[in-house]
């Protein structure tokens, strides 16, 4: 997989077509052989996830009756912990559940299973699968794992504070993304921001404040890292457009105080009615709907494009119970199974060809994540080694940028924190072996 920006051109008739590959994939399920009374592992990273997996695995007991399928799912981070440890010892689950840019290191060092031959014809096919995802599942040209959902992120706004504030329409364009913030920020008697009105990502788990200033950034046309032609890498963002990127949280924070470090954040400040607005991925529609079932709220594309993180399912071990491991998670790539993944949970299936119109119906703010102009724009993060590295450094320097008040009506200061941040990262890429020239 590449950092190539990709433009996918879906309408609204394309994604309530009929199922494309259905049939293919039903058959290469149909055809598995036989597996004798055992017992395997899945290992995911997304809690939500665990009822997705155990229906899965009931619905594969007409056909294999006898394989009992042990479904742990644990915090993302603690989930790449023990794949590190679990890999390297020989004790892994049958079944990984991993984004593409952290499985890297392991199909460098071939800790993951080659796909048998169905299951890469399966993934190939391009009925089943478009370039971008069947490249997700593969390395080096082979295919090694099974796509299956992808992380990408939409506006979610309070429409009632919307129209409260007197906005009848979510921000088109970054600038309206700071004017909205002043005028949704509620404030208590000394002028402090009690609800804010844009959740940023300020604090927490460092990789998640690097992804999401990169998606910011992304609006403005720079990216945190980019290949070139000669299939190197670089990081370029020390311009324009990165200190405006920069400068936005500054001025938010520090100059029109529409949001604190302090306050809360993300899907739960927003389940609360504690932010007006934060962009996240799709599985937020589901948690909104268990947890704050009458919140009125609705969603948006982003102004340029969104951030794709593609996951699929890897396999470990061998014999038998390899096998009823490739079964499952081709038994995960039904479309009843992923119209169940899609409705219930909320991630976003990687397959083609599904059918959501029913889906949509019911829950219209879904829209936004397979609903887009057909200029709409992707990037997904790097499929490199030191990829995690880069993230986790650059969320430490953000971090520090984001408490330096000083910064916000600095220009010359913001790109200083902008070249410091590109030049350690052009360092750990030089260090890989990767840095283009």
């Amino acid at each position: 997989m590449t950092i190539s920006t990709l433009r996918r051109r879906t309408s609204s008739a394309a994604l309530r077509h009929a199922l494309l590959g259905s049939a293919m994939g039903l058959a290469v399920i149909a055809a598995a052989p036989a597996i004798s009374a055992q017992e395997i592992s899945v290992w995911s990273g997304y809690p939500e996830l665990a009822p997705f997996y155990e229906h899965v695995a009931e619905g594969m007991k007409a056909d294999y009756p006898d394989l009992s399928v042990k479904v742990e799912a644990i915090a993302l981070r603690e989930h790449e912990k023990r794949i590190a440890l679990g890999l390297t010892s020989g004790e892994a689950a049958e079944v990984i559940e991993l984004g593409t840019s952290t499985a890297t290191r392991y199909l460098e060092n071939e800790l993951f299973n080659a796909a048998p031959e169905a299951v890469a014809a399966f993934v190939q096919d391009p009925a089943n699968f478009n370039d971008f995802f069947r490249d997700s599942a593969s390395y080096g040209g082979t295919v090694y794992g099974v796509p299956l959902f992808r992380g990408q992120s939409a506006l979610y706004y309070n429409t009632e504070m919307f129209e409260a504030a007197g906005l009848t329409e979510p921000p088109a364009t970054m600038a309206d993304y700071t004017k909205y913030a002043e005028a949704l920020t509620q404030r208590d008697a000394n002028g402090n921001p009690s609800v804010s009105g844009w959740s940023l990502r300020l604090s927490g788990g460092g990789q998640g404040i690097a992804e999401k200033f990169w998606i910011n950034m992304f609006q403005y046309g720079e990216s945190l890292v980019e290949q070139t032609a000669d299939g190197k890498w670089k990081a370029d963002f020390a311009n324009a457009e990165g200190r405006a990127a920069l400068k936005q949280y500054l001025e938010n924070v520090h100059t029109l105080k529409t949001v604190t470090v302090e306050m809360p954040a993300d899907a739960e400040a927003f389940e609360r009615e504690q932010t007006a607005m934060f962009i996240r991925e799709s599985w937020v529609i589901g948690d909104i709907a268990s947890k704050a079932p009458d919140l009125p709220y609705a969603t948006a594309t982003l102004p340029r494009g969104s951030i794709v993180a593609p996951v699929s399912l890897w396999i470990s071990g061998e014999g038998a119970e390899a096998e009823a491991a490739w079964a499952f998670a081709e038994a995960a790539n039904s479309p009843e199974n992923l119209l169940w993944l899609l409705d219930n949970v909320g991630w976003l299936p990687n397959r083609s060809g599904l059918d959501y119109s029913a889906i949509l119906q019911a829950k219209p703010a879904l829209a936004a994540f397979v609903e887009y102009p057909d200029t709409y724009e992707f990037f997904s993060l790097p499929n490199i080694g030191p990829v995690e590295e880069i993230l986790t450094r650059t969320a430490a320097r953000l971090t520090d940028a984001f408490a330096n008040a000083s910064l916000a009506a600095d220009d010359a200061a913001i790109d200083g924190v902008l070249m410091a941040m590109q030049d350690e990262i052009n360092a750990l890429l030089q260090r890989e072996g990767l840095l283009a020239q």
